[in-house]
């Protein structure tokens, strides 16, 4: 092919990489009965679904057809596909199926785990297998809570506590069932203060809240720093914290239950950093790689934007314990504001700890702002 040939050749149309969402919660919480009442929705259609077992979400009424003895068509247009072998086999399969067309062109795909599951290995095959991570995006983490019997699971097991706290949708279930949902409702703000808290009744809720929980927003084919950080909740949480711990130091000695200082929570922080002098990229990565070294399993979650002195625009990070995805240039900063903002969501390390050795790094001149 001459040099004149290969230049007049039209660049291939990039990968538009499809959203995931990761279905998590703890046994008995009502997951399987939402994602069944989900796949009867037609605002859930152009889905692909993938589960464990066909049998644990009775599709029998919803069948339409078998597409492969691994695969079904929903009536309502879904896709649904157990995992066989395991998570990365069945993604690459069903994107293959796709790109081929033997199966219908679903838009979106989401992964429901095991009710005693981790969600962090799966959102760590979302961002270590390369291939995967060339045609999917993590759209979001999707965490159901009892209603009736969450306050007892969040006292019980660590494992729903971290469900809560690494979601970026908490789903409220068996609502129709609960006298009162406020006091959980407030414990998992506390845990997870920038996630929204949606209402399942019955299992039945509106579908269109769950997801677009991404950096990405589909509805303004844009990168949304602001709506994917939400830094200004970690803000009021720590405000309240602060006036939690001050009016409970004045309650002391008067008969007033106090919060359980040996319960899962306890464990959690959520806080925000910020920095407004430009960061060096070098010793911002030392002290990650740190960090991660020293703290991995229990960086649960961390996002940031990031002002970096050598990048023409703002850098958007994203980890989960020991791995981080690729960090992102945006295209422009989403608003005047161009402080180096970072979220966190961690296990048994507290903000102080985390700022002062972050300050460490950077030198003096990068204080808190």
């Amino acid at each position: 092919m001459t040099d004149q040939a290969t230049e007049a050749a039209p660049a291939p149309k990039p990968v538009e990489r499809l959203p995931v969402s990761v279905l998590t919660g703890f046994l008995g919480s009502g997951k399987t009965t939402l994602l069944r009442e989900l796949l009867r929705h037609p605002d859930f259609s152009e889905t692909a679904v993938v589960i464990n077992e066909f049998g644990e979400i009775g599709l029998d009424h919803l069948l339409v057809e078998s597409a492969r003895e691994d695969m079904v068509l929903l009536a309502s247009g879904c896709l649904c596909c157990t995992i066989s072998g395991d998570l990365v086999t069945s993604l690459r399969r069903l994107y293959q199926r796709r790109a081929a067309k033997e199966v219908p062109l679903f838009r979106r795909v989401v992964v429901e785990t095991t009710g005693l599951a981790d969600p962090a290995p799966i959102l760590h095959t979302l961002m270590q297998d390369p291939m995967l991570a060339e045609v999917y995006r993590l759209d979001g983490v999707i965490a159901t809570v009892d209603a009736v019997n969450g306050m007892d699971q969040l006292d019980r097991q660590m494992e729903s506590v971290k469900q809560a706290a690494v979601a970026d949708r908490l789903v409220l279930t068996k609502c129709d069932l609960a006298a009162e949902t406020k006091v959980l409702e407030e414990r998992l703000r506390g845990l997870n203060p920038a996630a929204p808290i949606l209402k399942a009744v019955a299992g039945k809720i509106d579908p269109q809240g769950l997801f677009d929980a991404g950096l990405y927003n589909p509805a303004s084919k844009s990168l949304d720093v602001r709506r994917w950080l939400k830094e200004e909740a970690y803000a009021a949480a720590a405000e309240d914290h602060h006036d939690h711990e001050h009016d409970e130091g004045h309650d002391q000695g008067n008969g007033h239950a106090h919060l359980d200082r040996n319960r899962h929570d306890e464990h959690i922080r959520a806080f925000c950093l910020t920095r407004t002098t430009p960061l060096d990229w070098d010793k911002f990565a030392d002290w990650v790689e740190m960090m991660i070294s020293l703290h991995g399993a229990n960086l649960l979650r961390i996002k940031g934007v990031l002002n970096v002195a050598e990048a023409a625009g703002p850098i958007a990070i994203h980890g989960v314990q020991h791995l981080f995805h690729p960090p992102v240039e945006l295209p422009a900063w989403p608003d005047a504001d161009r402080r180096s903002r970072l979220v966190f969501i961690t296990r048994d390390i507290d903000g102080d700890t985390m700022s002062r050795s972050l300050t460490a790094f950077l030198g003096e001149d990068s204080a808190p702002a």
